[in-house]
């Protein structure tokens, strides 16, 4: 085997390599159980901001009746002071204020009892958001840890990826341009693999079988004639 070839297949090596790191990077445990792991925290993360908004809602409805309420009680008292000081007021004037307050007081109370519906009906919705809170703690630490593995683990993987991916580029500096073009051409057609070993009489790309006449012509070119698998047609290296 001339030394072009042996970085050729060097190359195709680091190659098959890094597509298997890529590949083991893509797929560990970790990735996947924390994907699972973020979909049940979205899902319980939909219910929550959903309570929030009726929390909220509950919420804004008690303000705005204590505010109606408060404006209803400053209007009354003021009323009533009017009624203390009219001391020679028309007993017409004063059955009108008197008739006033009255309406006021009974709305009042109306809205007081709207308020008191509005705080109660705020208790489920403390304690559905409570439980929430309860479902989705251990959740959370378990998607920081999962998160901080993956990390470490990524991290590792592409430190292995950086140094092989530097010897790749080391070794295909040695291959002559036209047969790396080829190579990477047949690469991207072929799944990855486009210079495999001649063993035996069988390509180790395709792992189909050559006639015997086939390996008798490839063992016999001269150093640096480049073959191809009459199966595959990927460059085959005879070793």
């Amino acid at each position: 085997m001339t030394d072009t070839l042996q970085h050729l297949l060097a190359v195709q090596d680091l190659d098959t390599s890094l597509t298997q790191m890529q590949h083991r990077r893509d797929a560990l445990p970790e990735s996947s159980g924390l994907r699972g792991l973020e979909t049940e925290l979205g899902a319980l993360e939909a219910r929550r901001t959903d309570a929030n908004g009726r929390r909220a809602q509950l919420g804004a409805t008690q303000q705005a009746l204590e505010e109606q309420i408060a404006g209803i009680t400053e209007r009354r008292d003021g009323i009533e002071k009017r009624m203390y000081a009219a001391t020679g007021a028309a007993g017409r004037d004063l059955q009108a204020m008197n008739e006033e307050v009255r309406h006021l007081t009974e709305r009042r109370a109306e809205l007081e009892e709207q308020e008191l519906e509005a705080m109660l009906a705020q208790d489920p919705v403390d304690a559905e958001l409570s439980a929430l809170a309860e479902q989705m703690a251990p959740l959370q630490a378990r998607v920081e840890e999962l998160r901080a593995t993956l990390a470490e683990q990524e991290l590792q993987i592409d430190a292995e990826m950086a140094a092989a991916a530097g010897t790749r580029a080391a070794e295909a500096a040695l291959v002559p341009t036209a047969l790396s073009d080829r190579y990477e051409t047949l690469r991207a057609r072929l799944k990855g693999t486009g210079a495999a070993r001649l063993i035996r009489s069988h390509c180790d790309g395709c792992h189909l079988e050559l006639s015997s006449v086939e390996v008798e012509t490839i063992r016999a070119l001269p150093p640096g004639e480049v073959a191809t698998c009459e199966q595959c047609g990927r460059i085959l290296v005879p070793v």
